[in-house]
């Protein structure tokens, strides 16, 4: 894959990256990392830049893993369904398969009650 050399602007400082994402991608990422550095810089003066970095990732990566634990409850949930869905196929098919026994039984039945009124004629 192609690699992209993007420059990035965080807290007024220059930063390049060389990345398989997409220009647009990774700048869009700068940005809103940028953003969050700044207002918390903005919301607290007496952070300095790196300690507004830290919170930025914890913050970052508490998203992260609670988007990883929603994502794996989805893949759980999914894969419920996806059993429920095969055992509802099984319940169609051996319900199916009675119908069609059933089906047979009663031509049967109909074909020995027709000889039996042929006999009585």
């Amino acid at each position: 894959m192609e690699k992209n050399r993007v420059k990035l602007q965080i807290c007024g400082t220059d930063y390049y990256i060389t990345t398989e994402d997409d220009v647009e991608y990774t700048q869009s990422l700068g940005a809103q990392l940028d953003e969050t550095i700044s207002g918390l810089m903005r919301e607290n003066n007496r952070l300095s830049l790196t300690q507004a970095a830290i919170l930025a990732s914890l913050d970052a990566m508490d998203a992260y893993r609670k988007s990883e634990s929603s994502a794996d409850n989805l893949r759980s949930q999914i894969r419920e369904y996806l059993e429920d869905s095969a055992r509802a196929r099984m319940e169609v098919e051996v319900s199916r398969r009675e119908v069609d026994r059933l089906n047979r039984e009663i031509q049967n039945l109909r074909a020995k009650l027709a000889e039996a009124g042929k006999k009585d004629r």
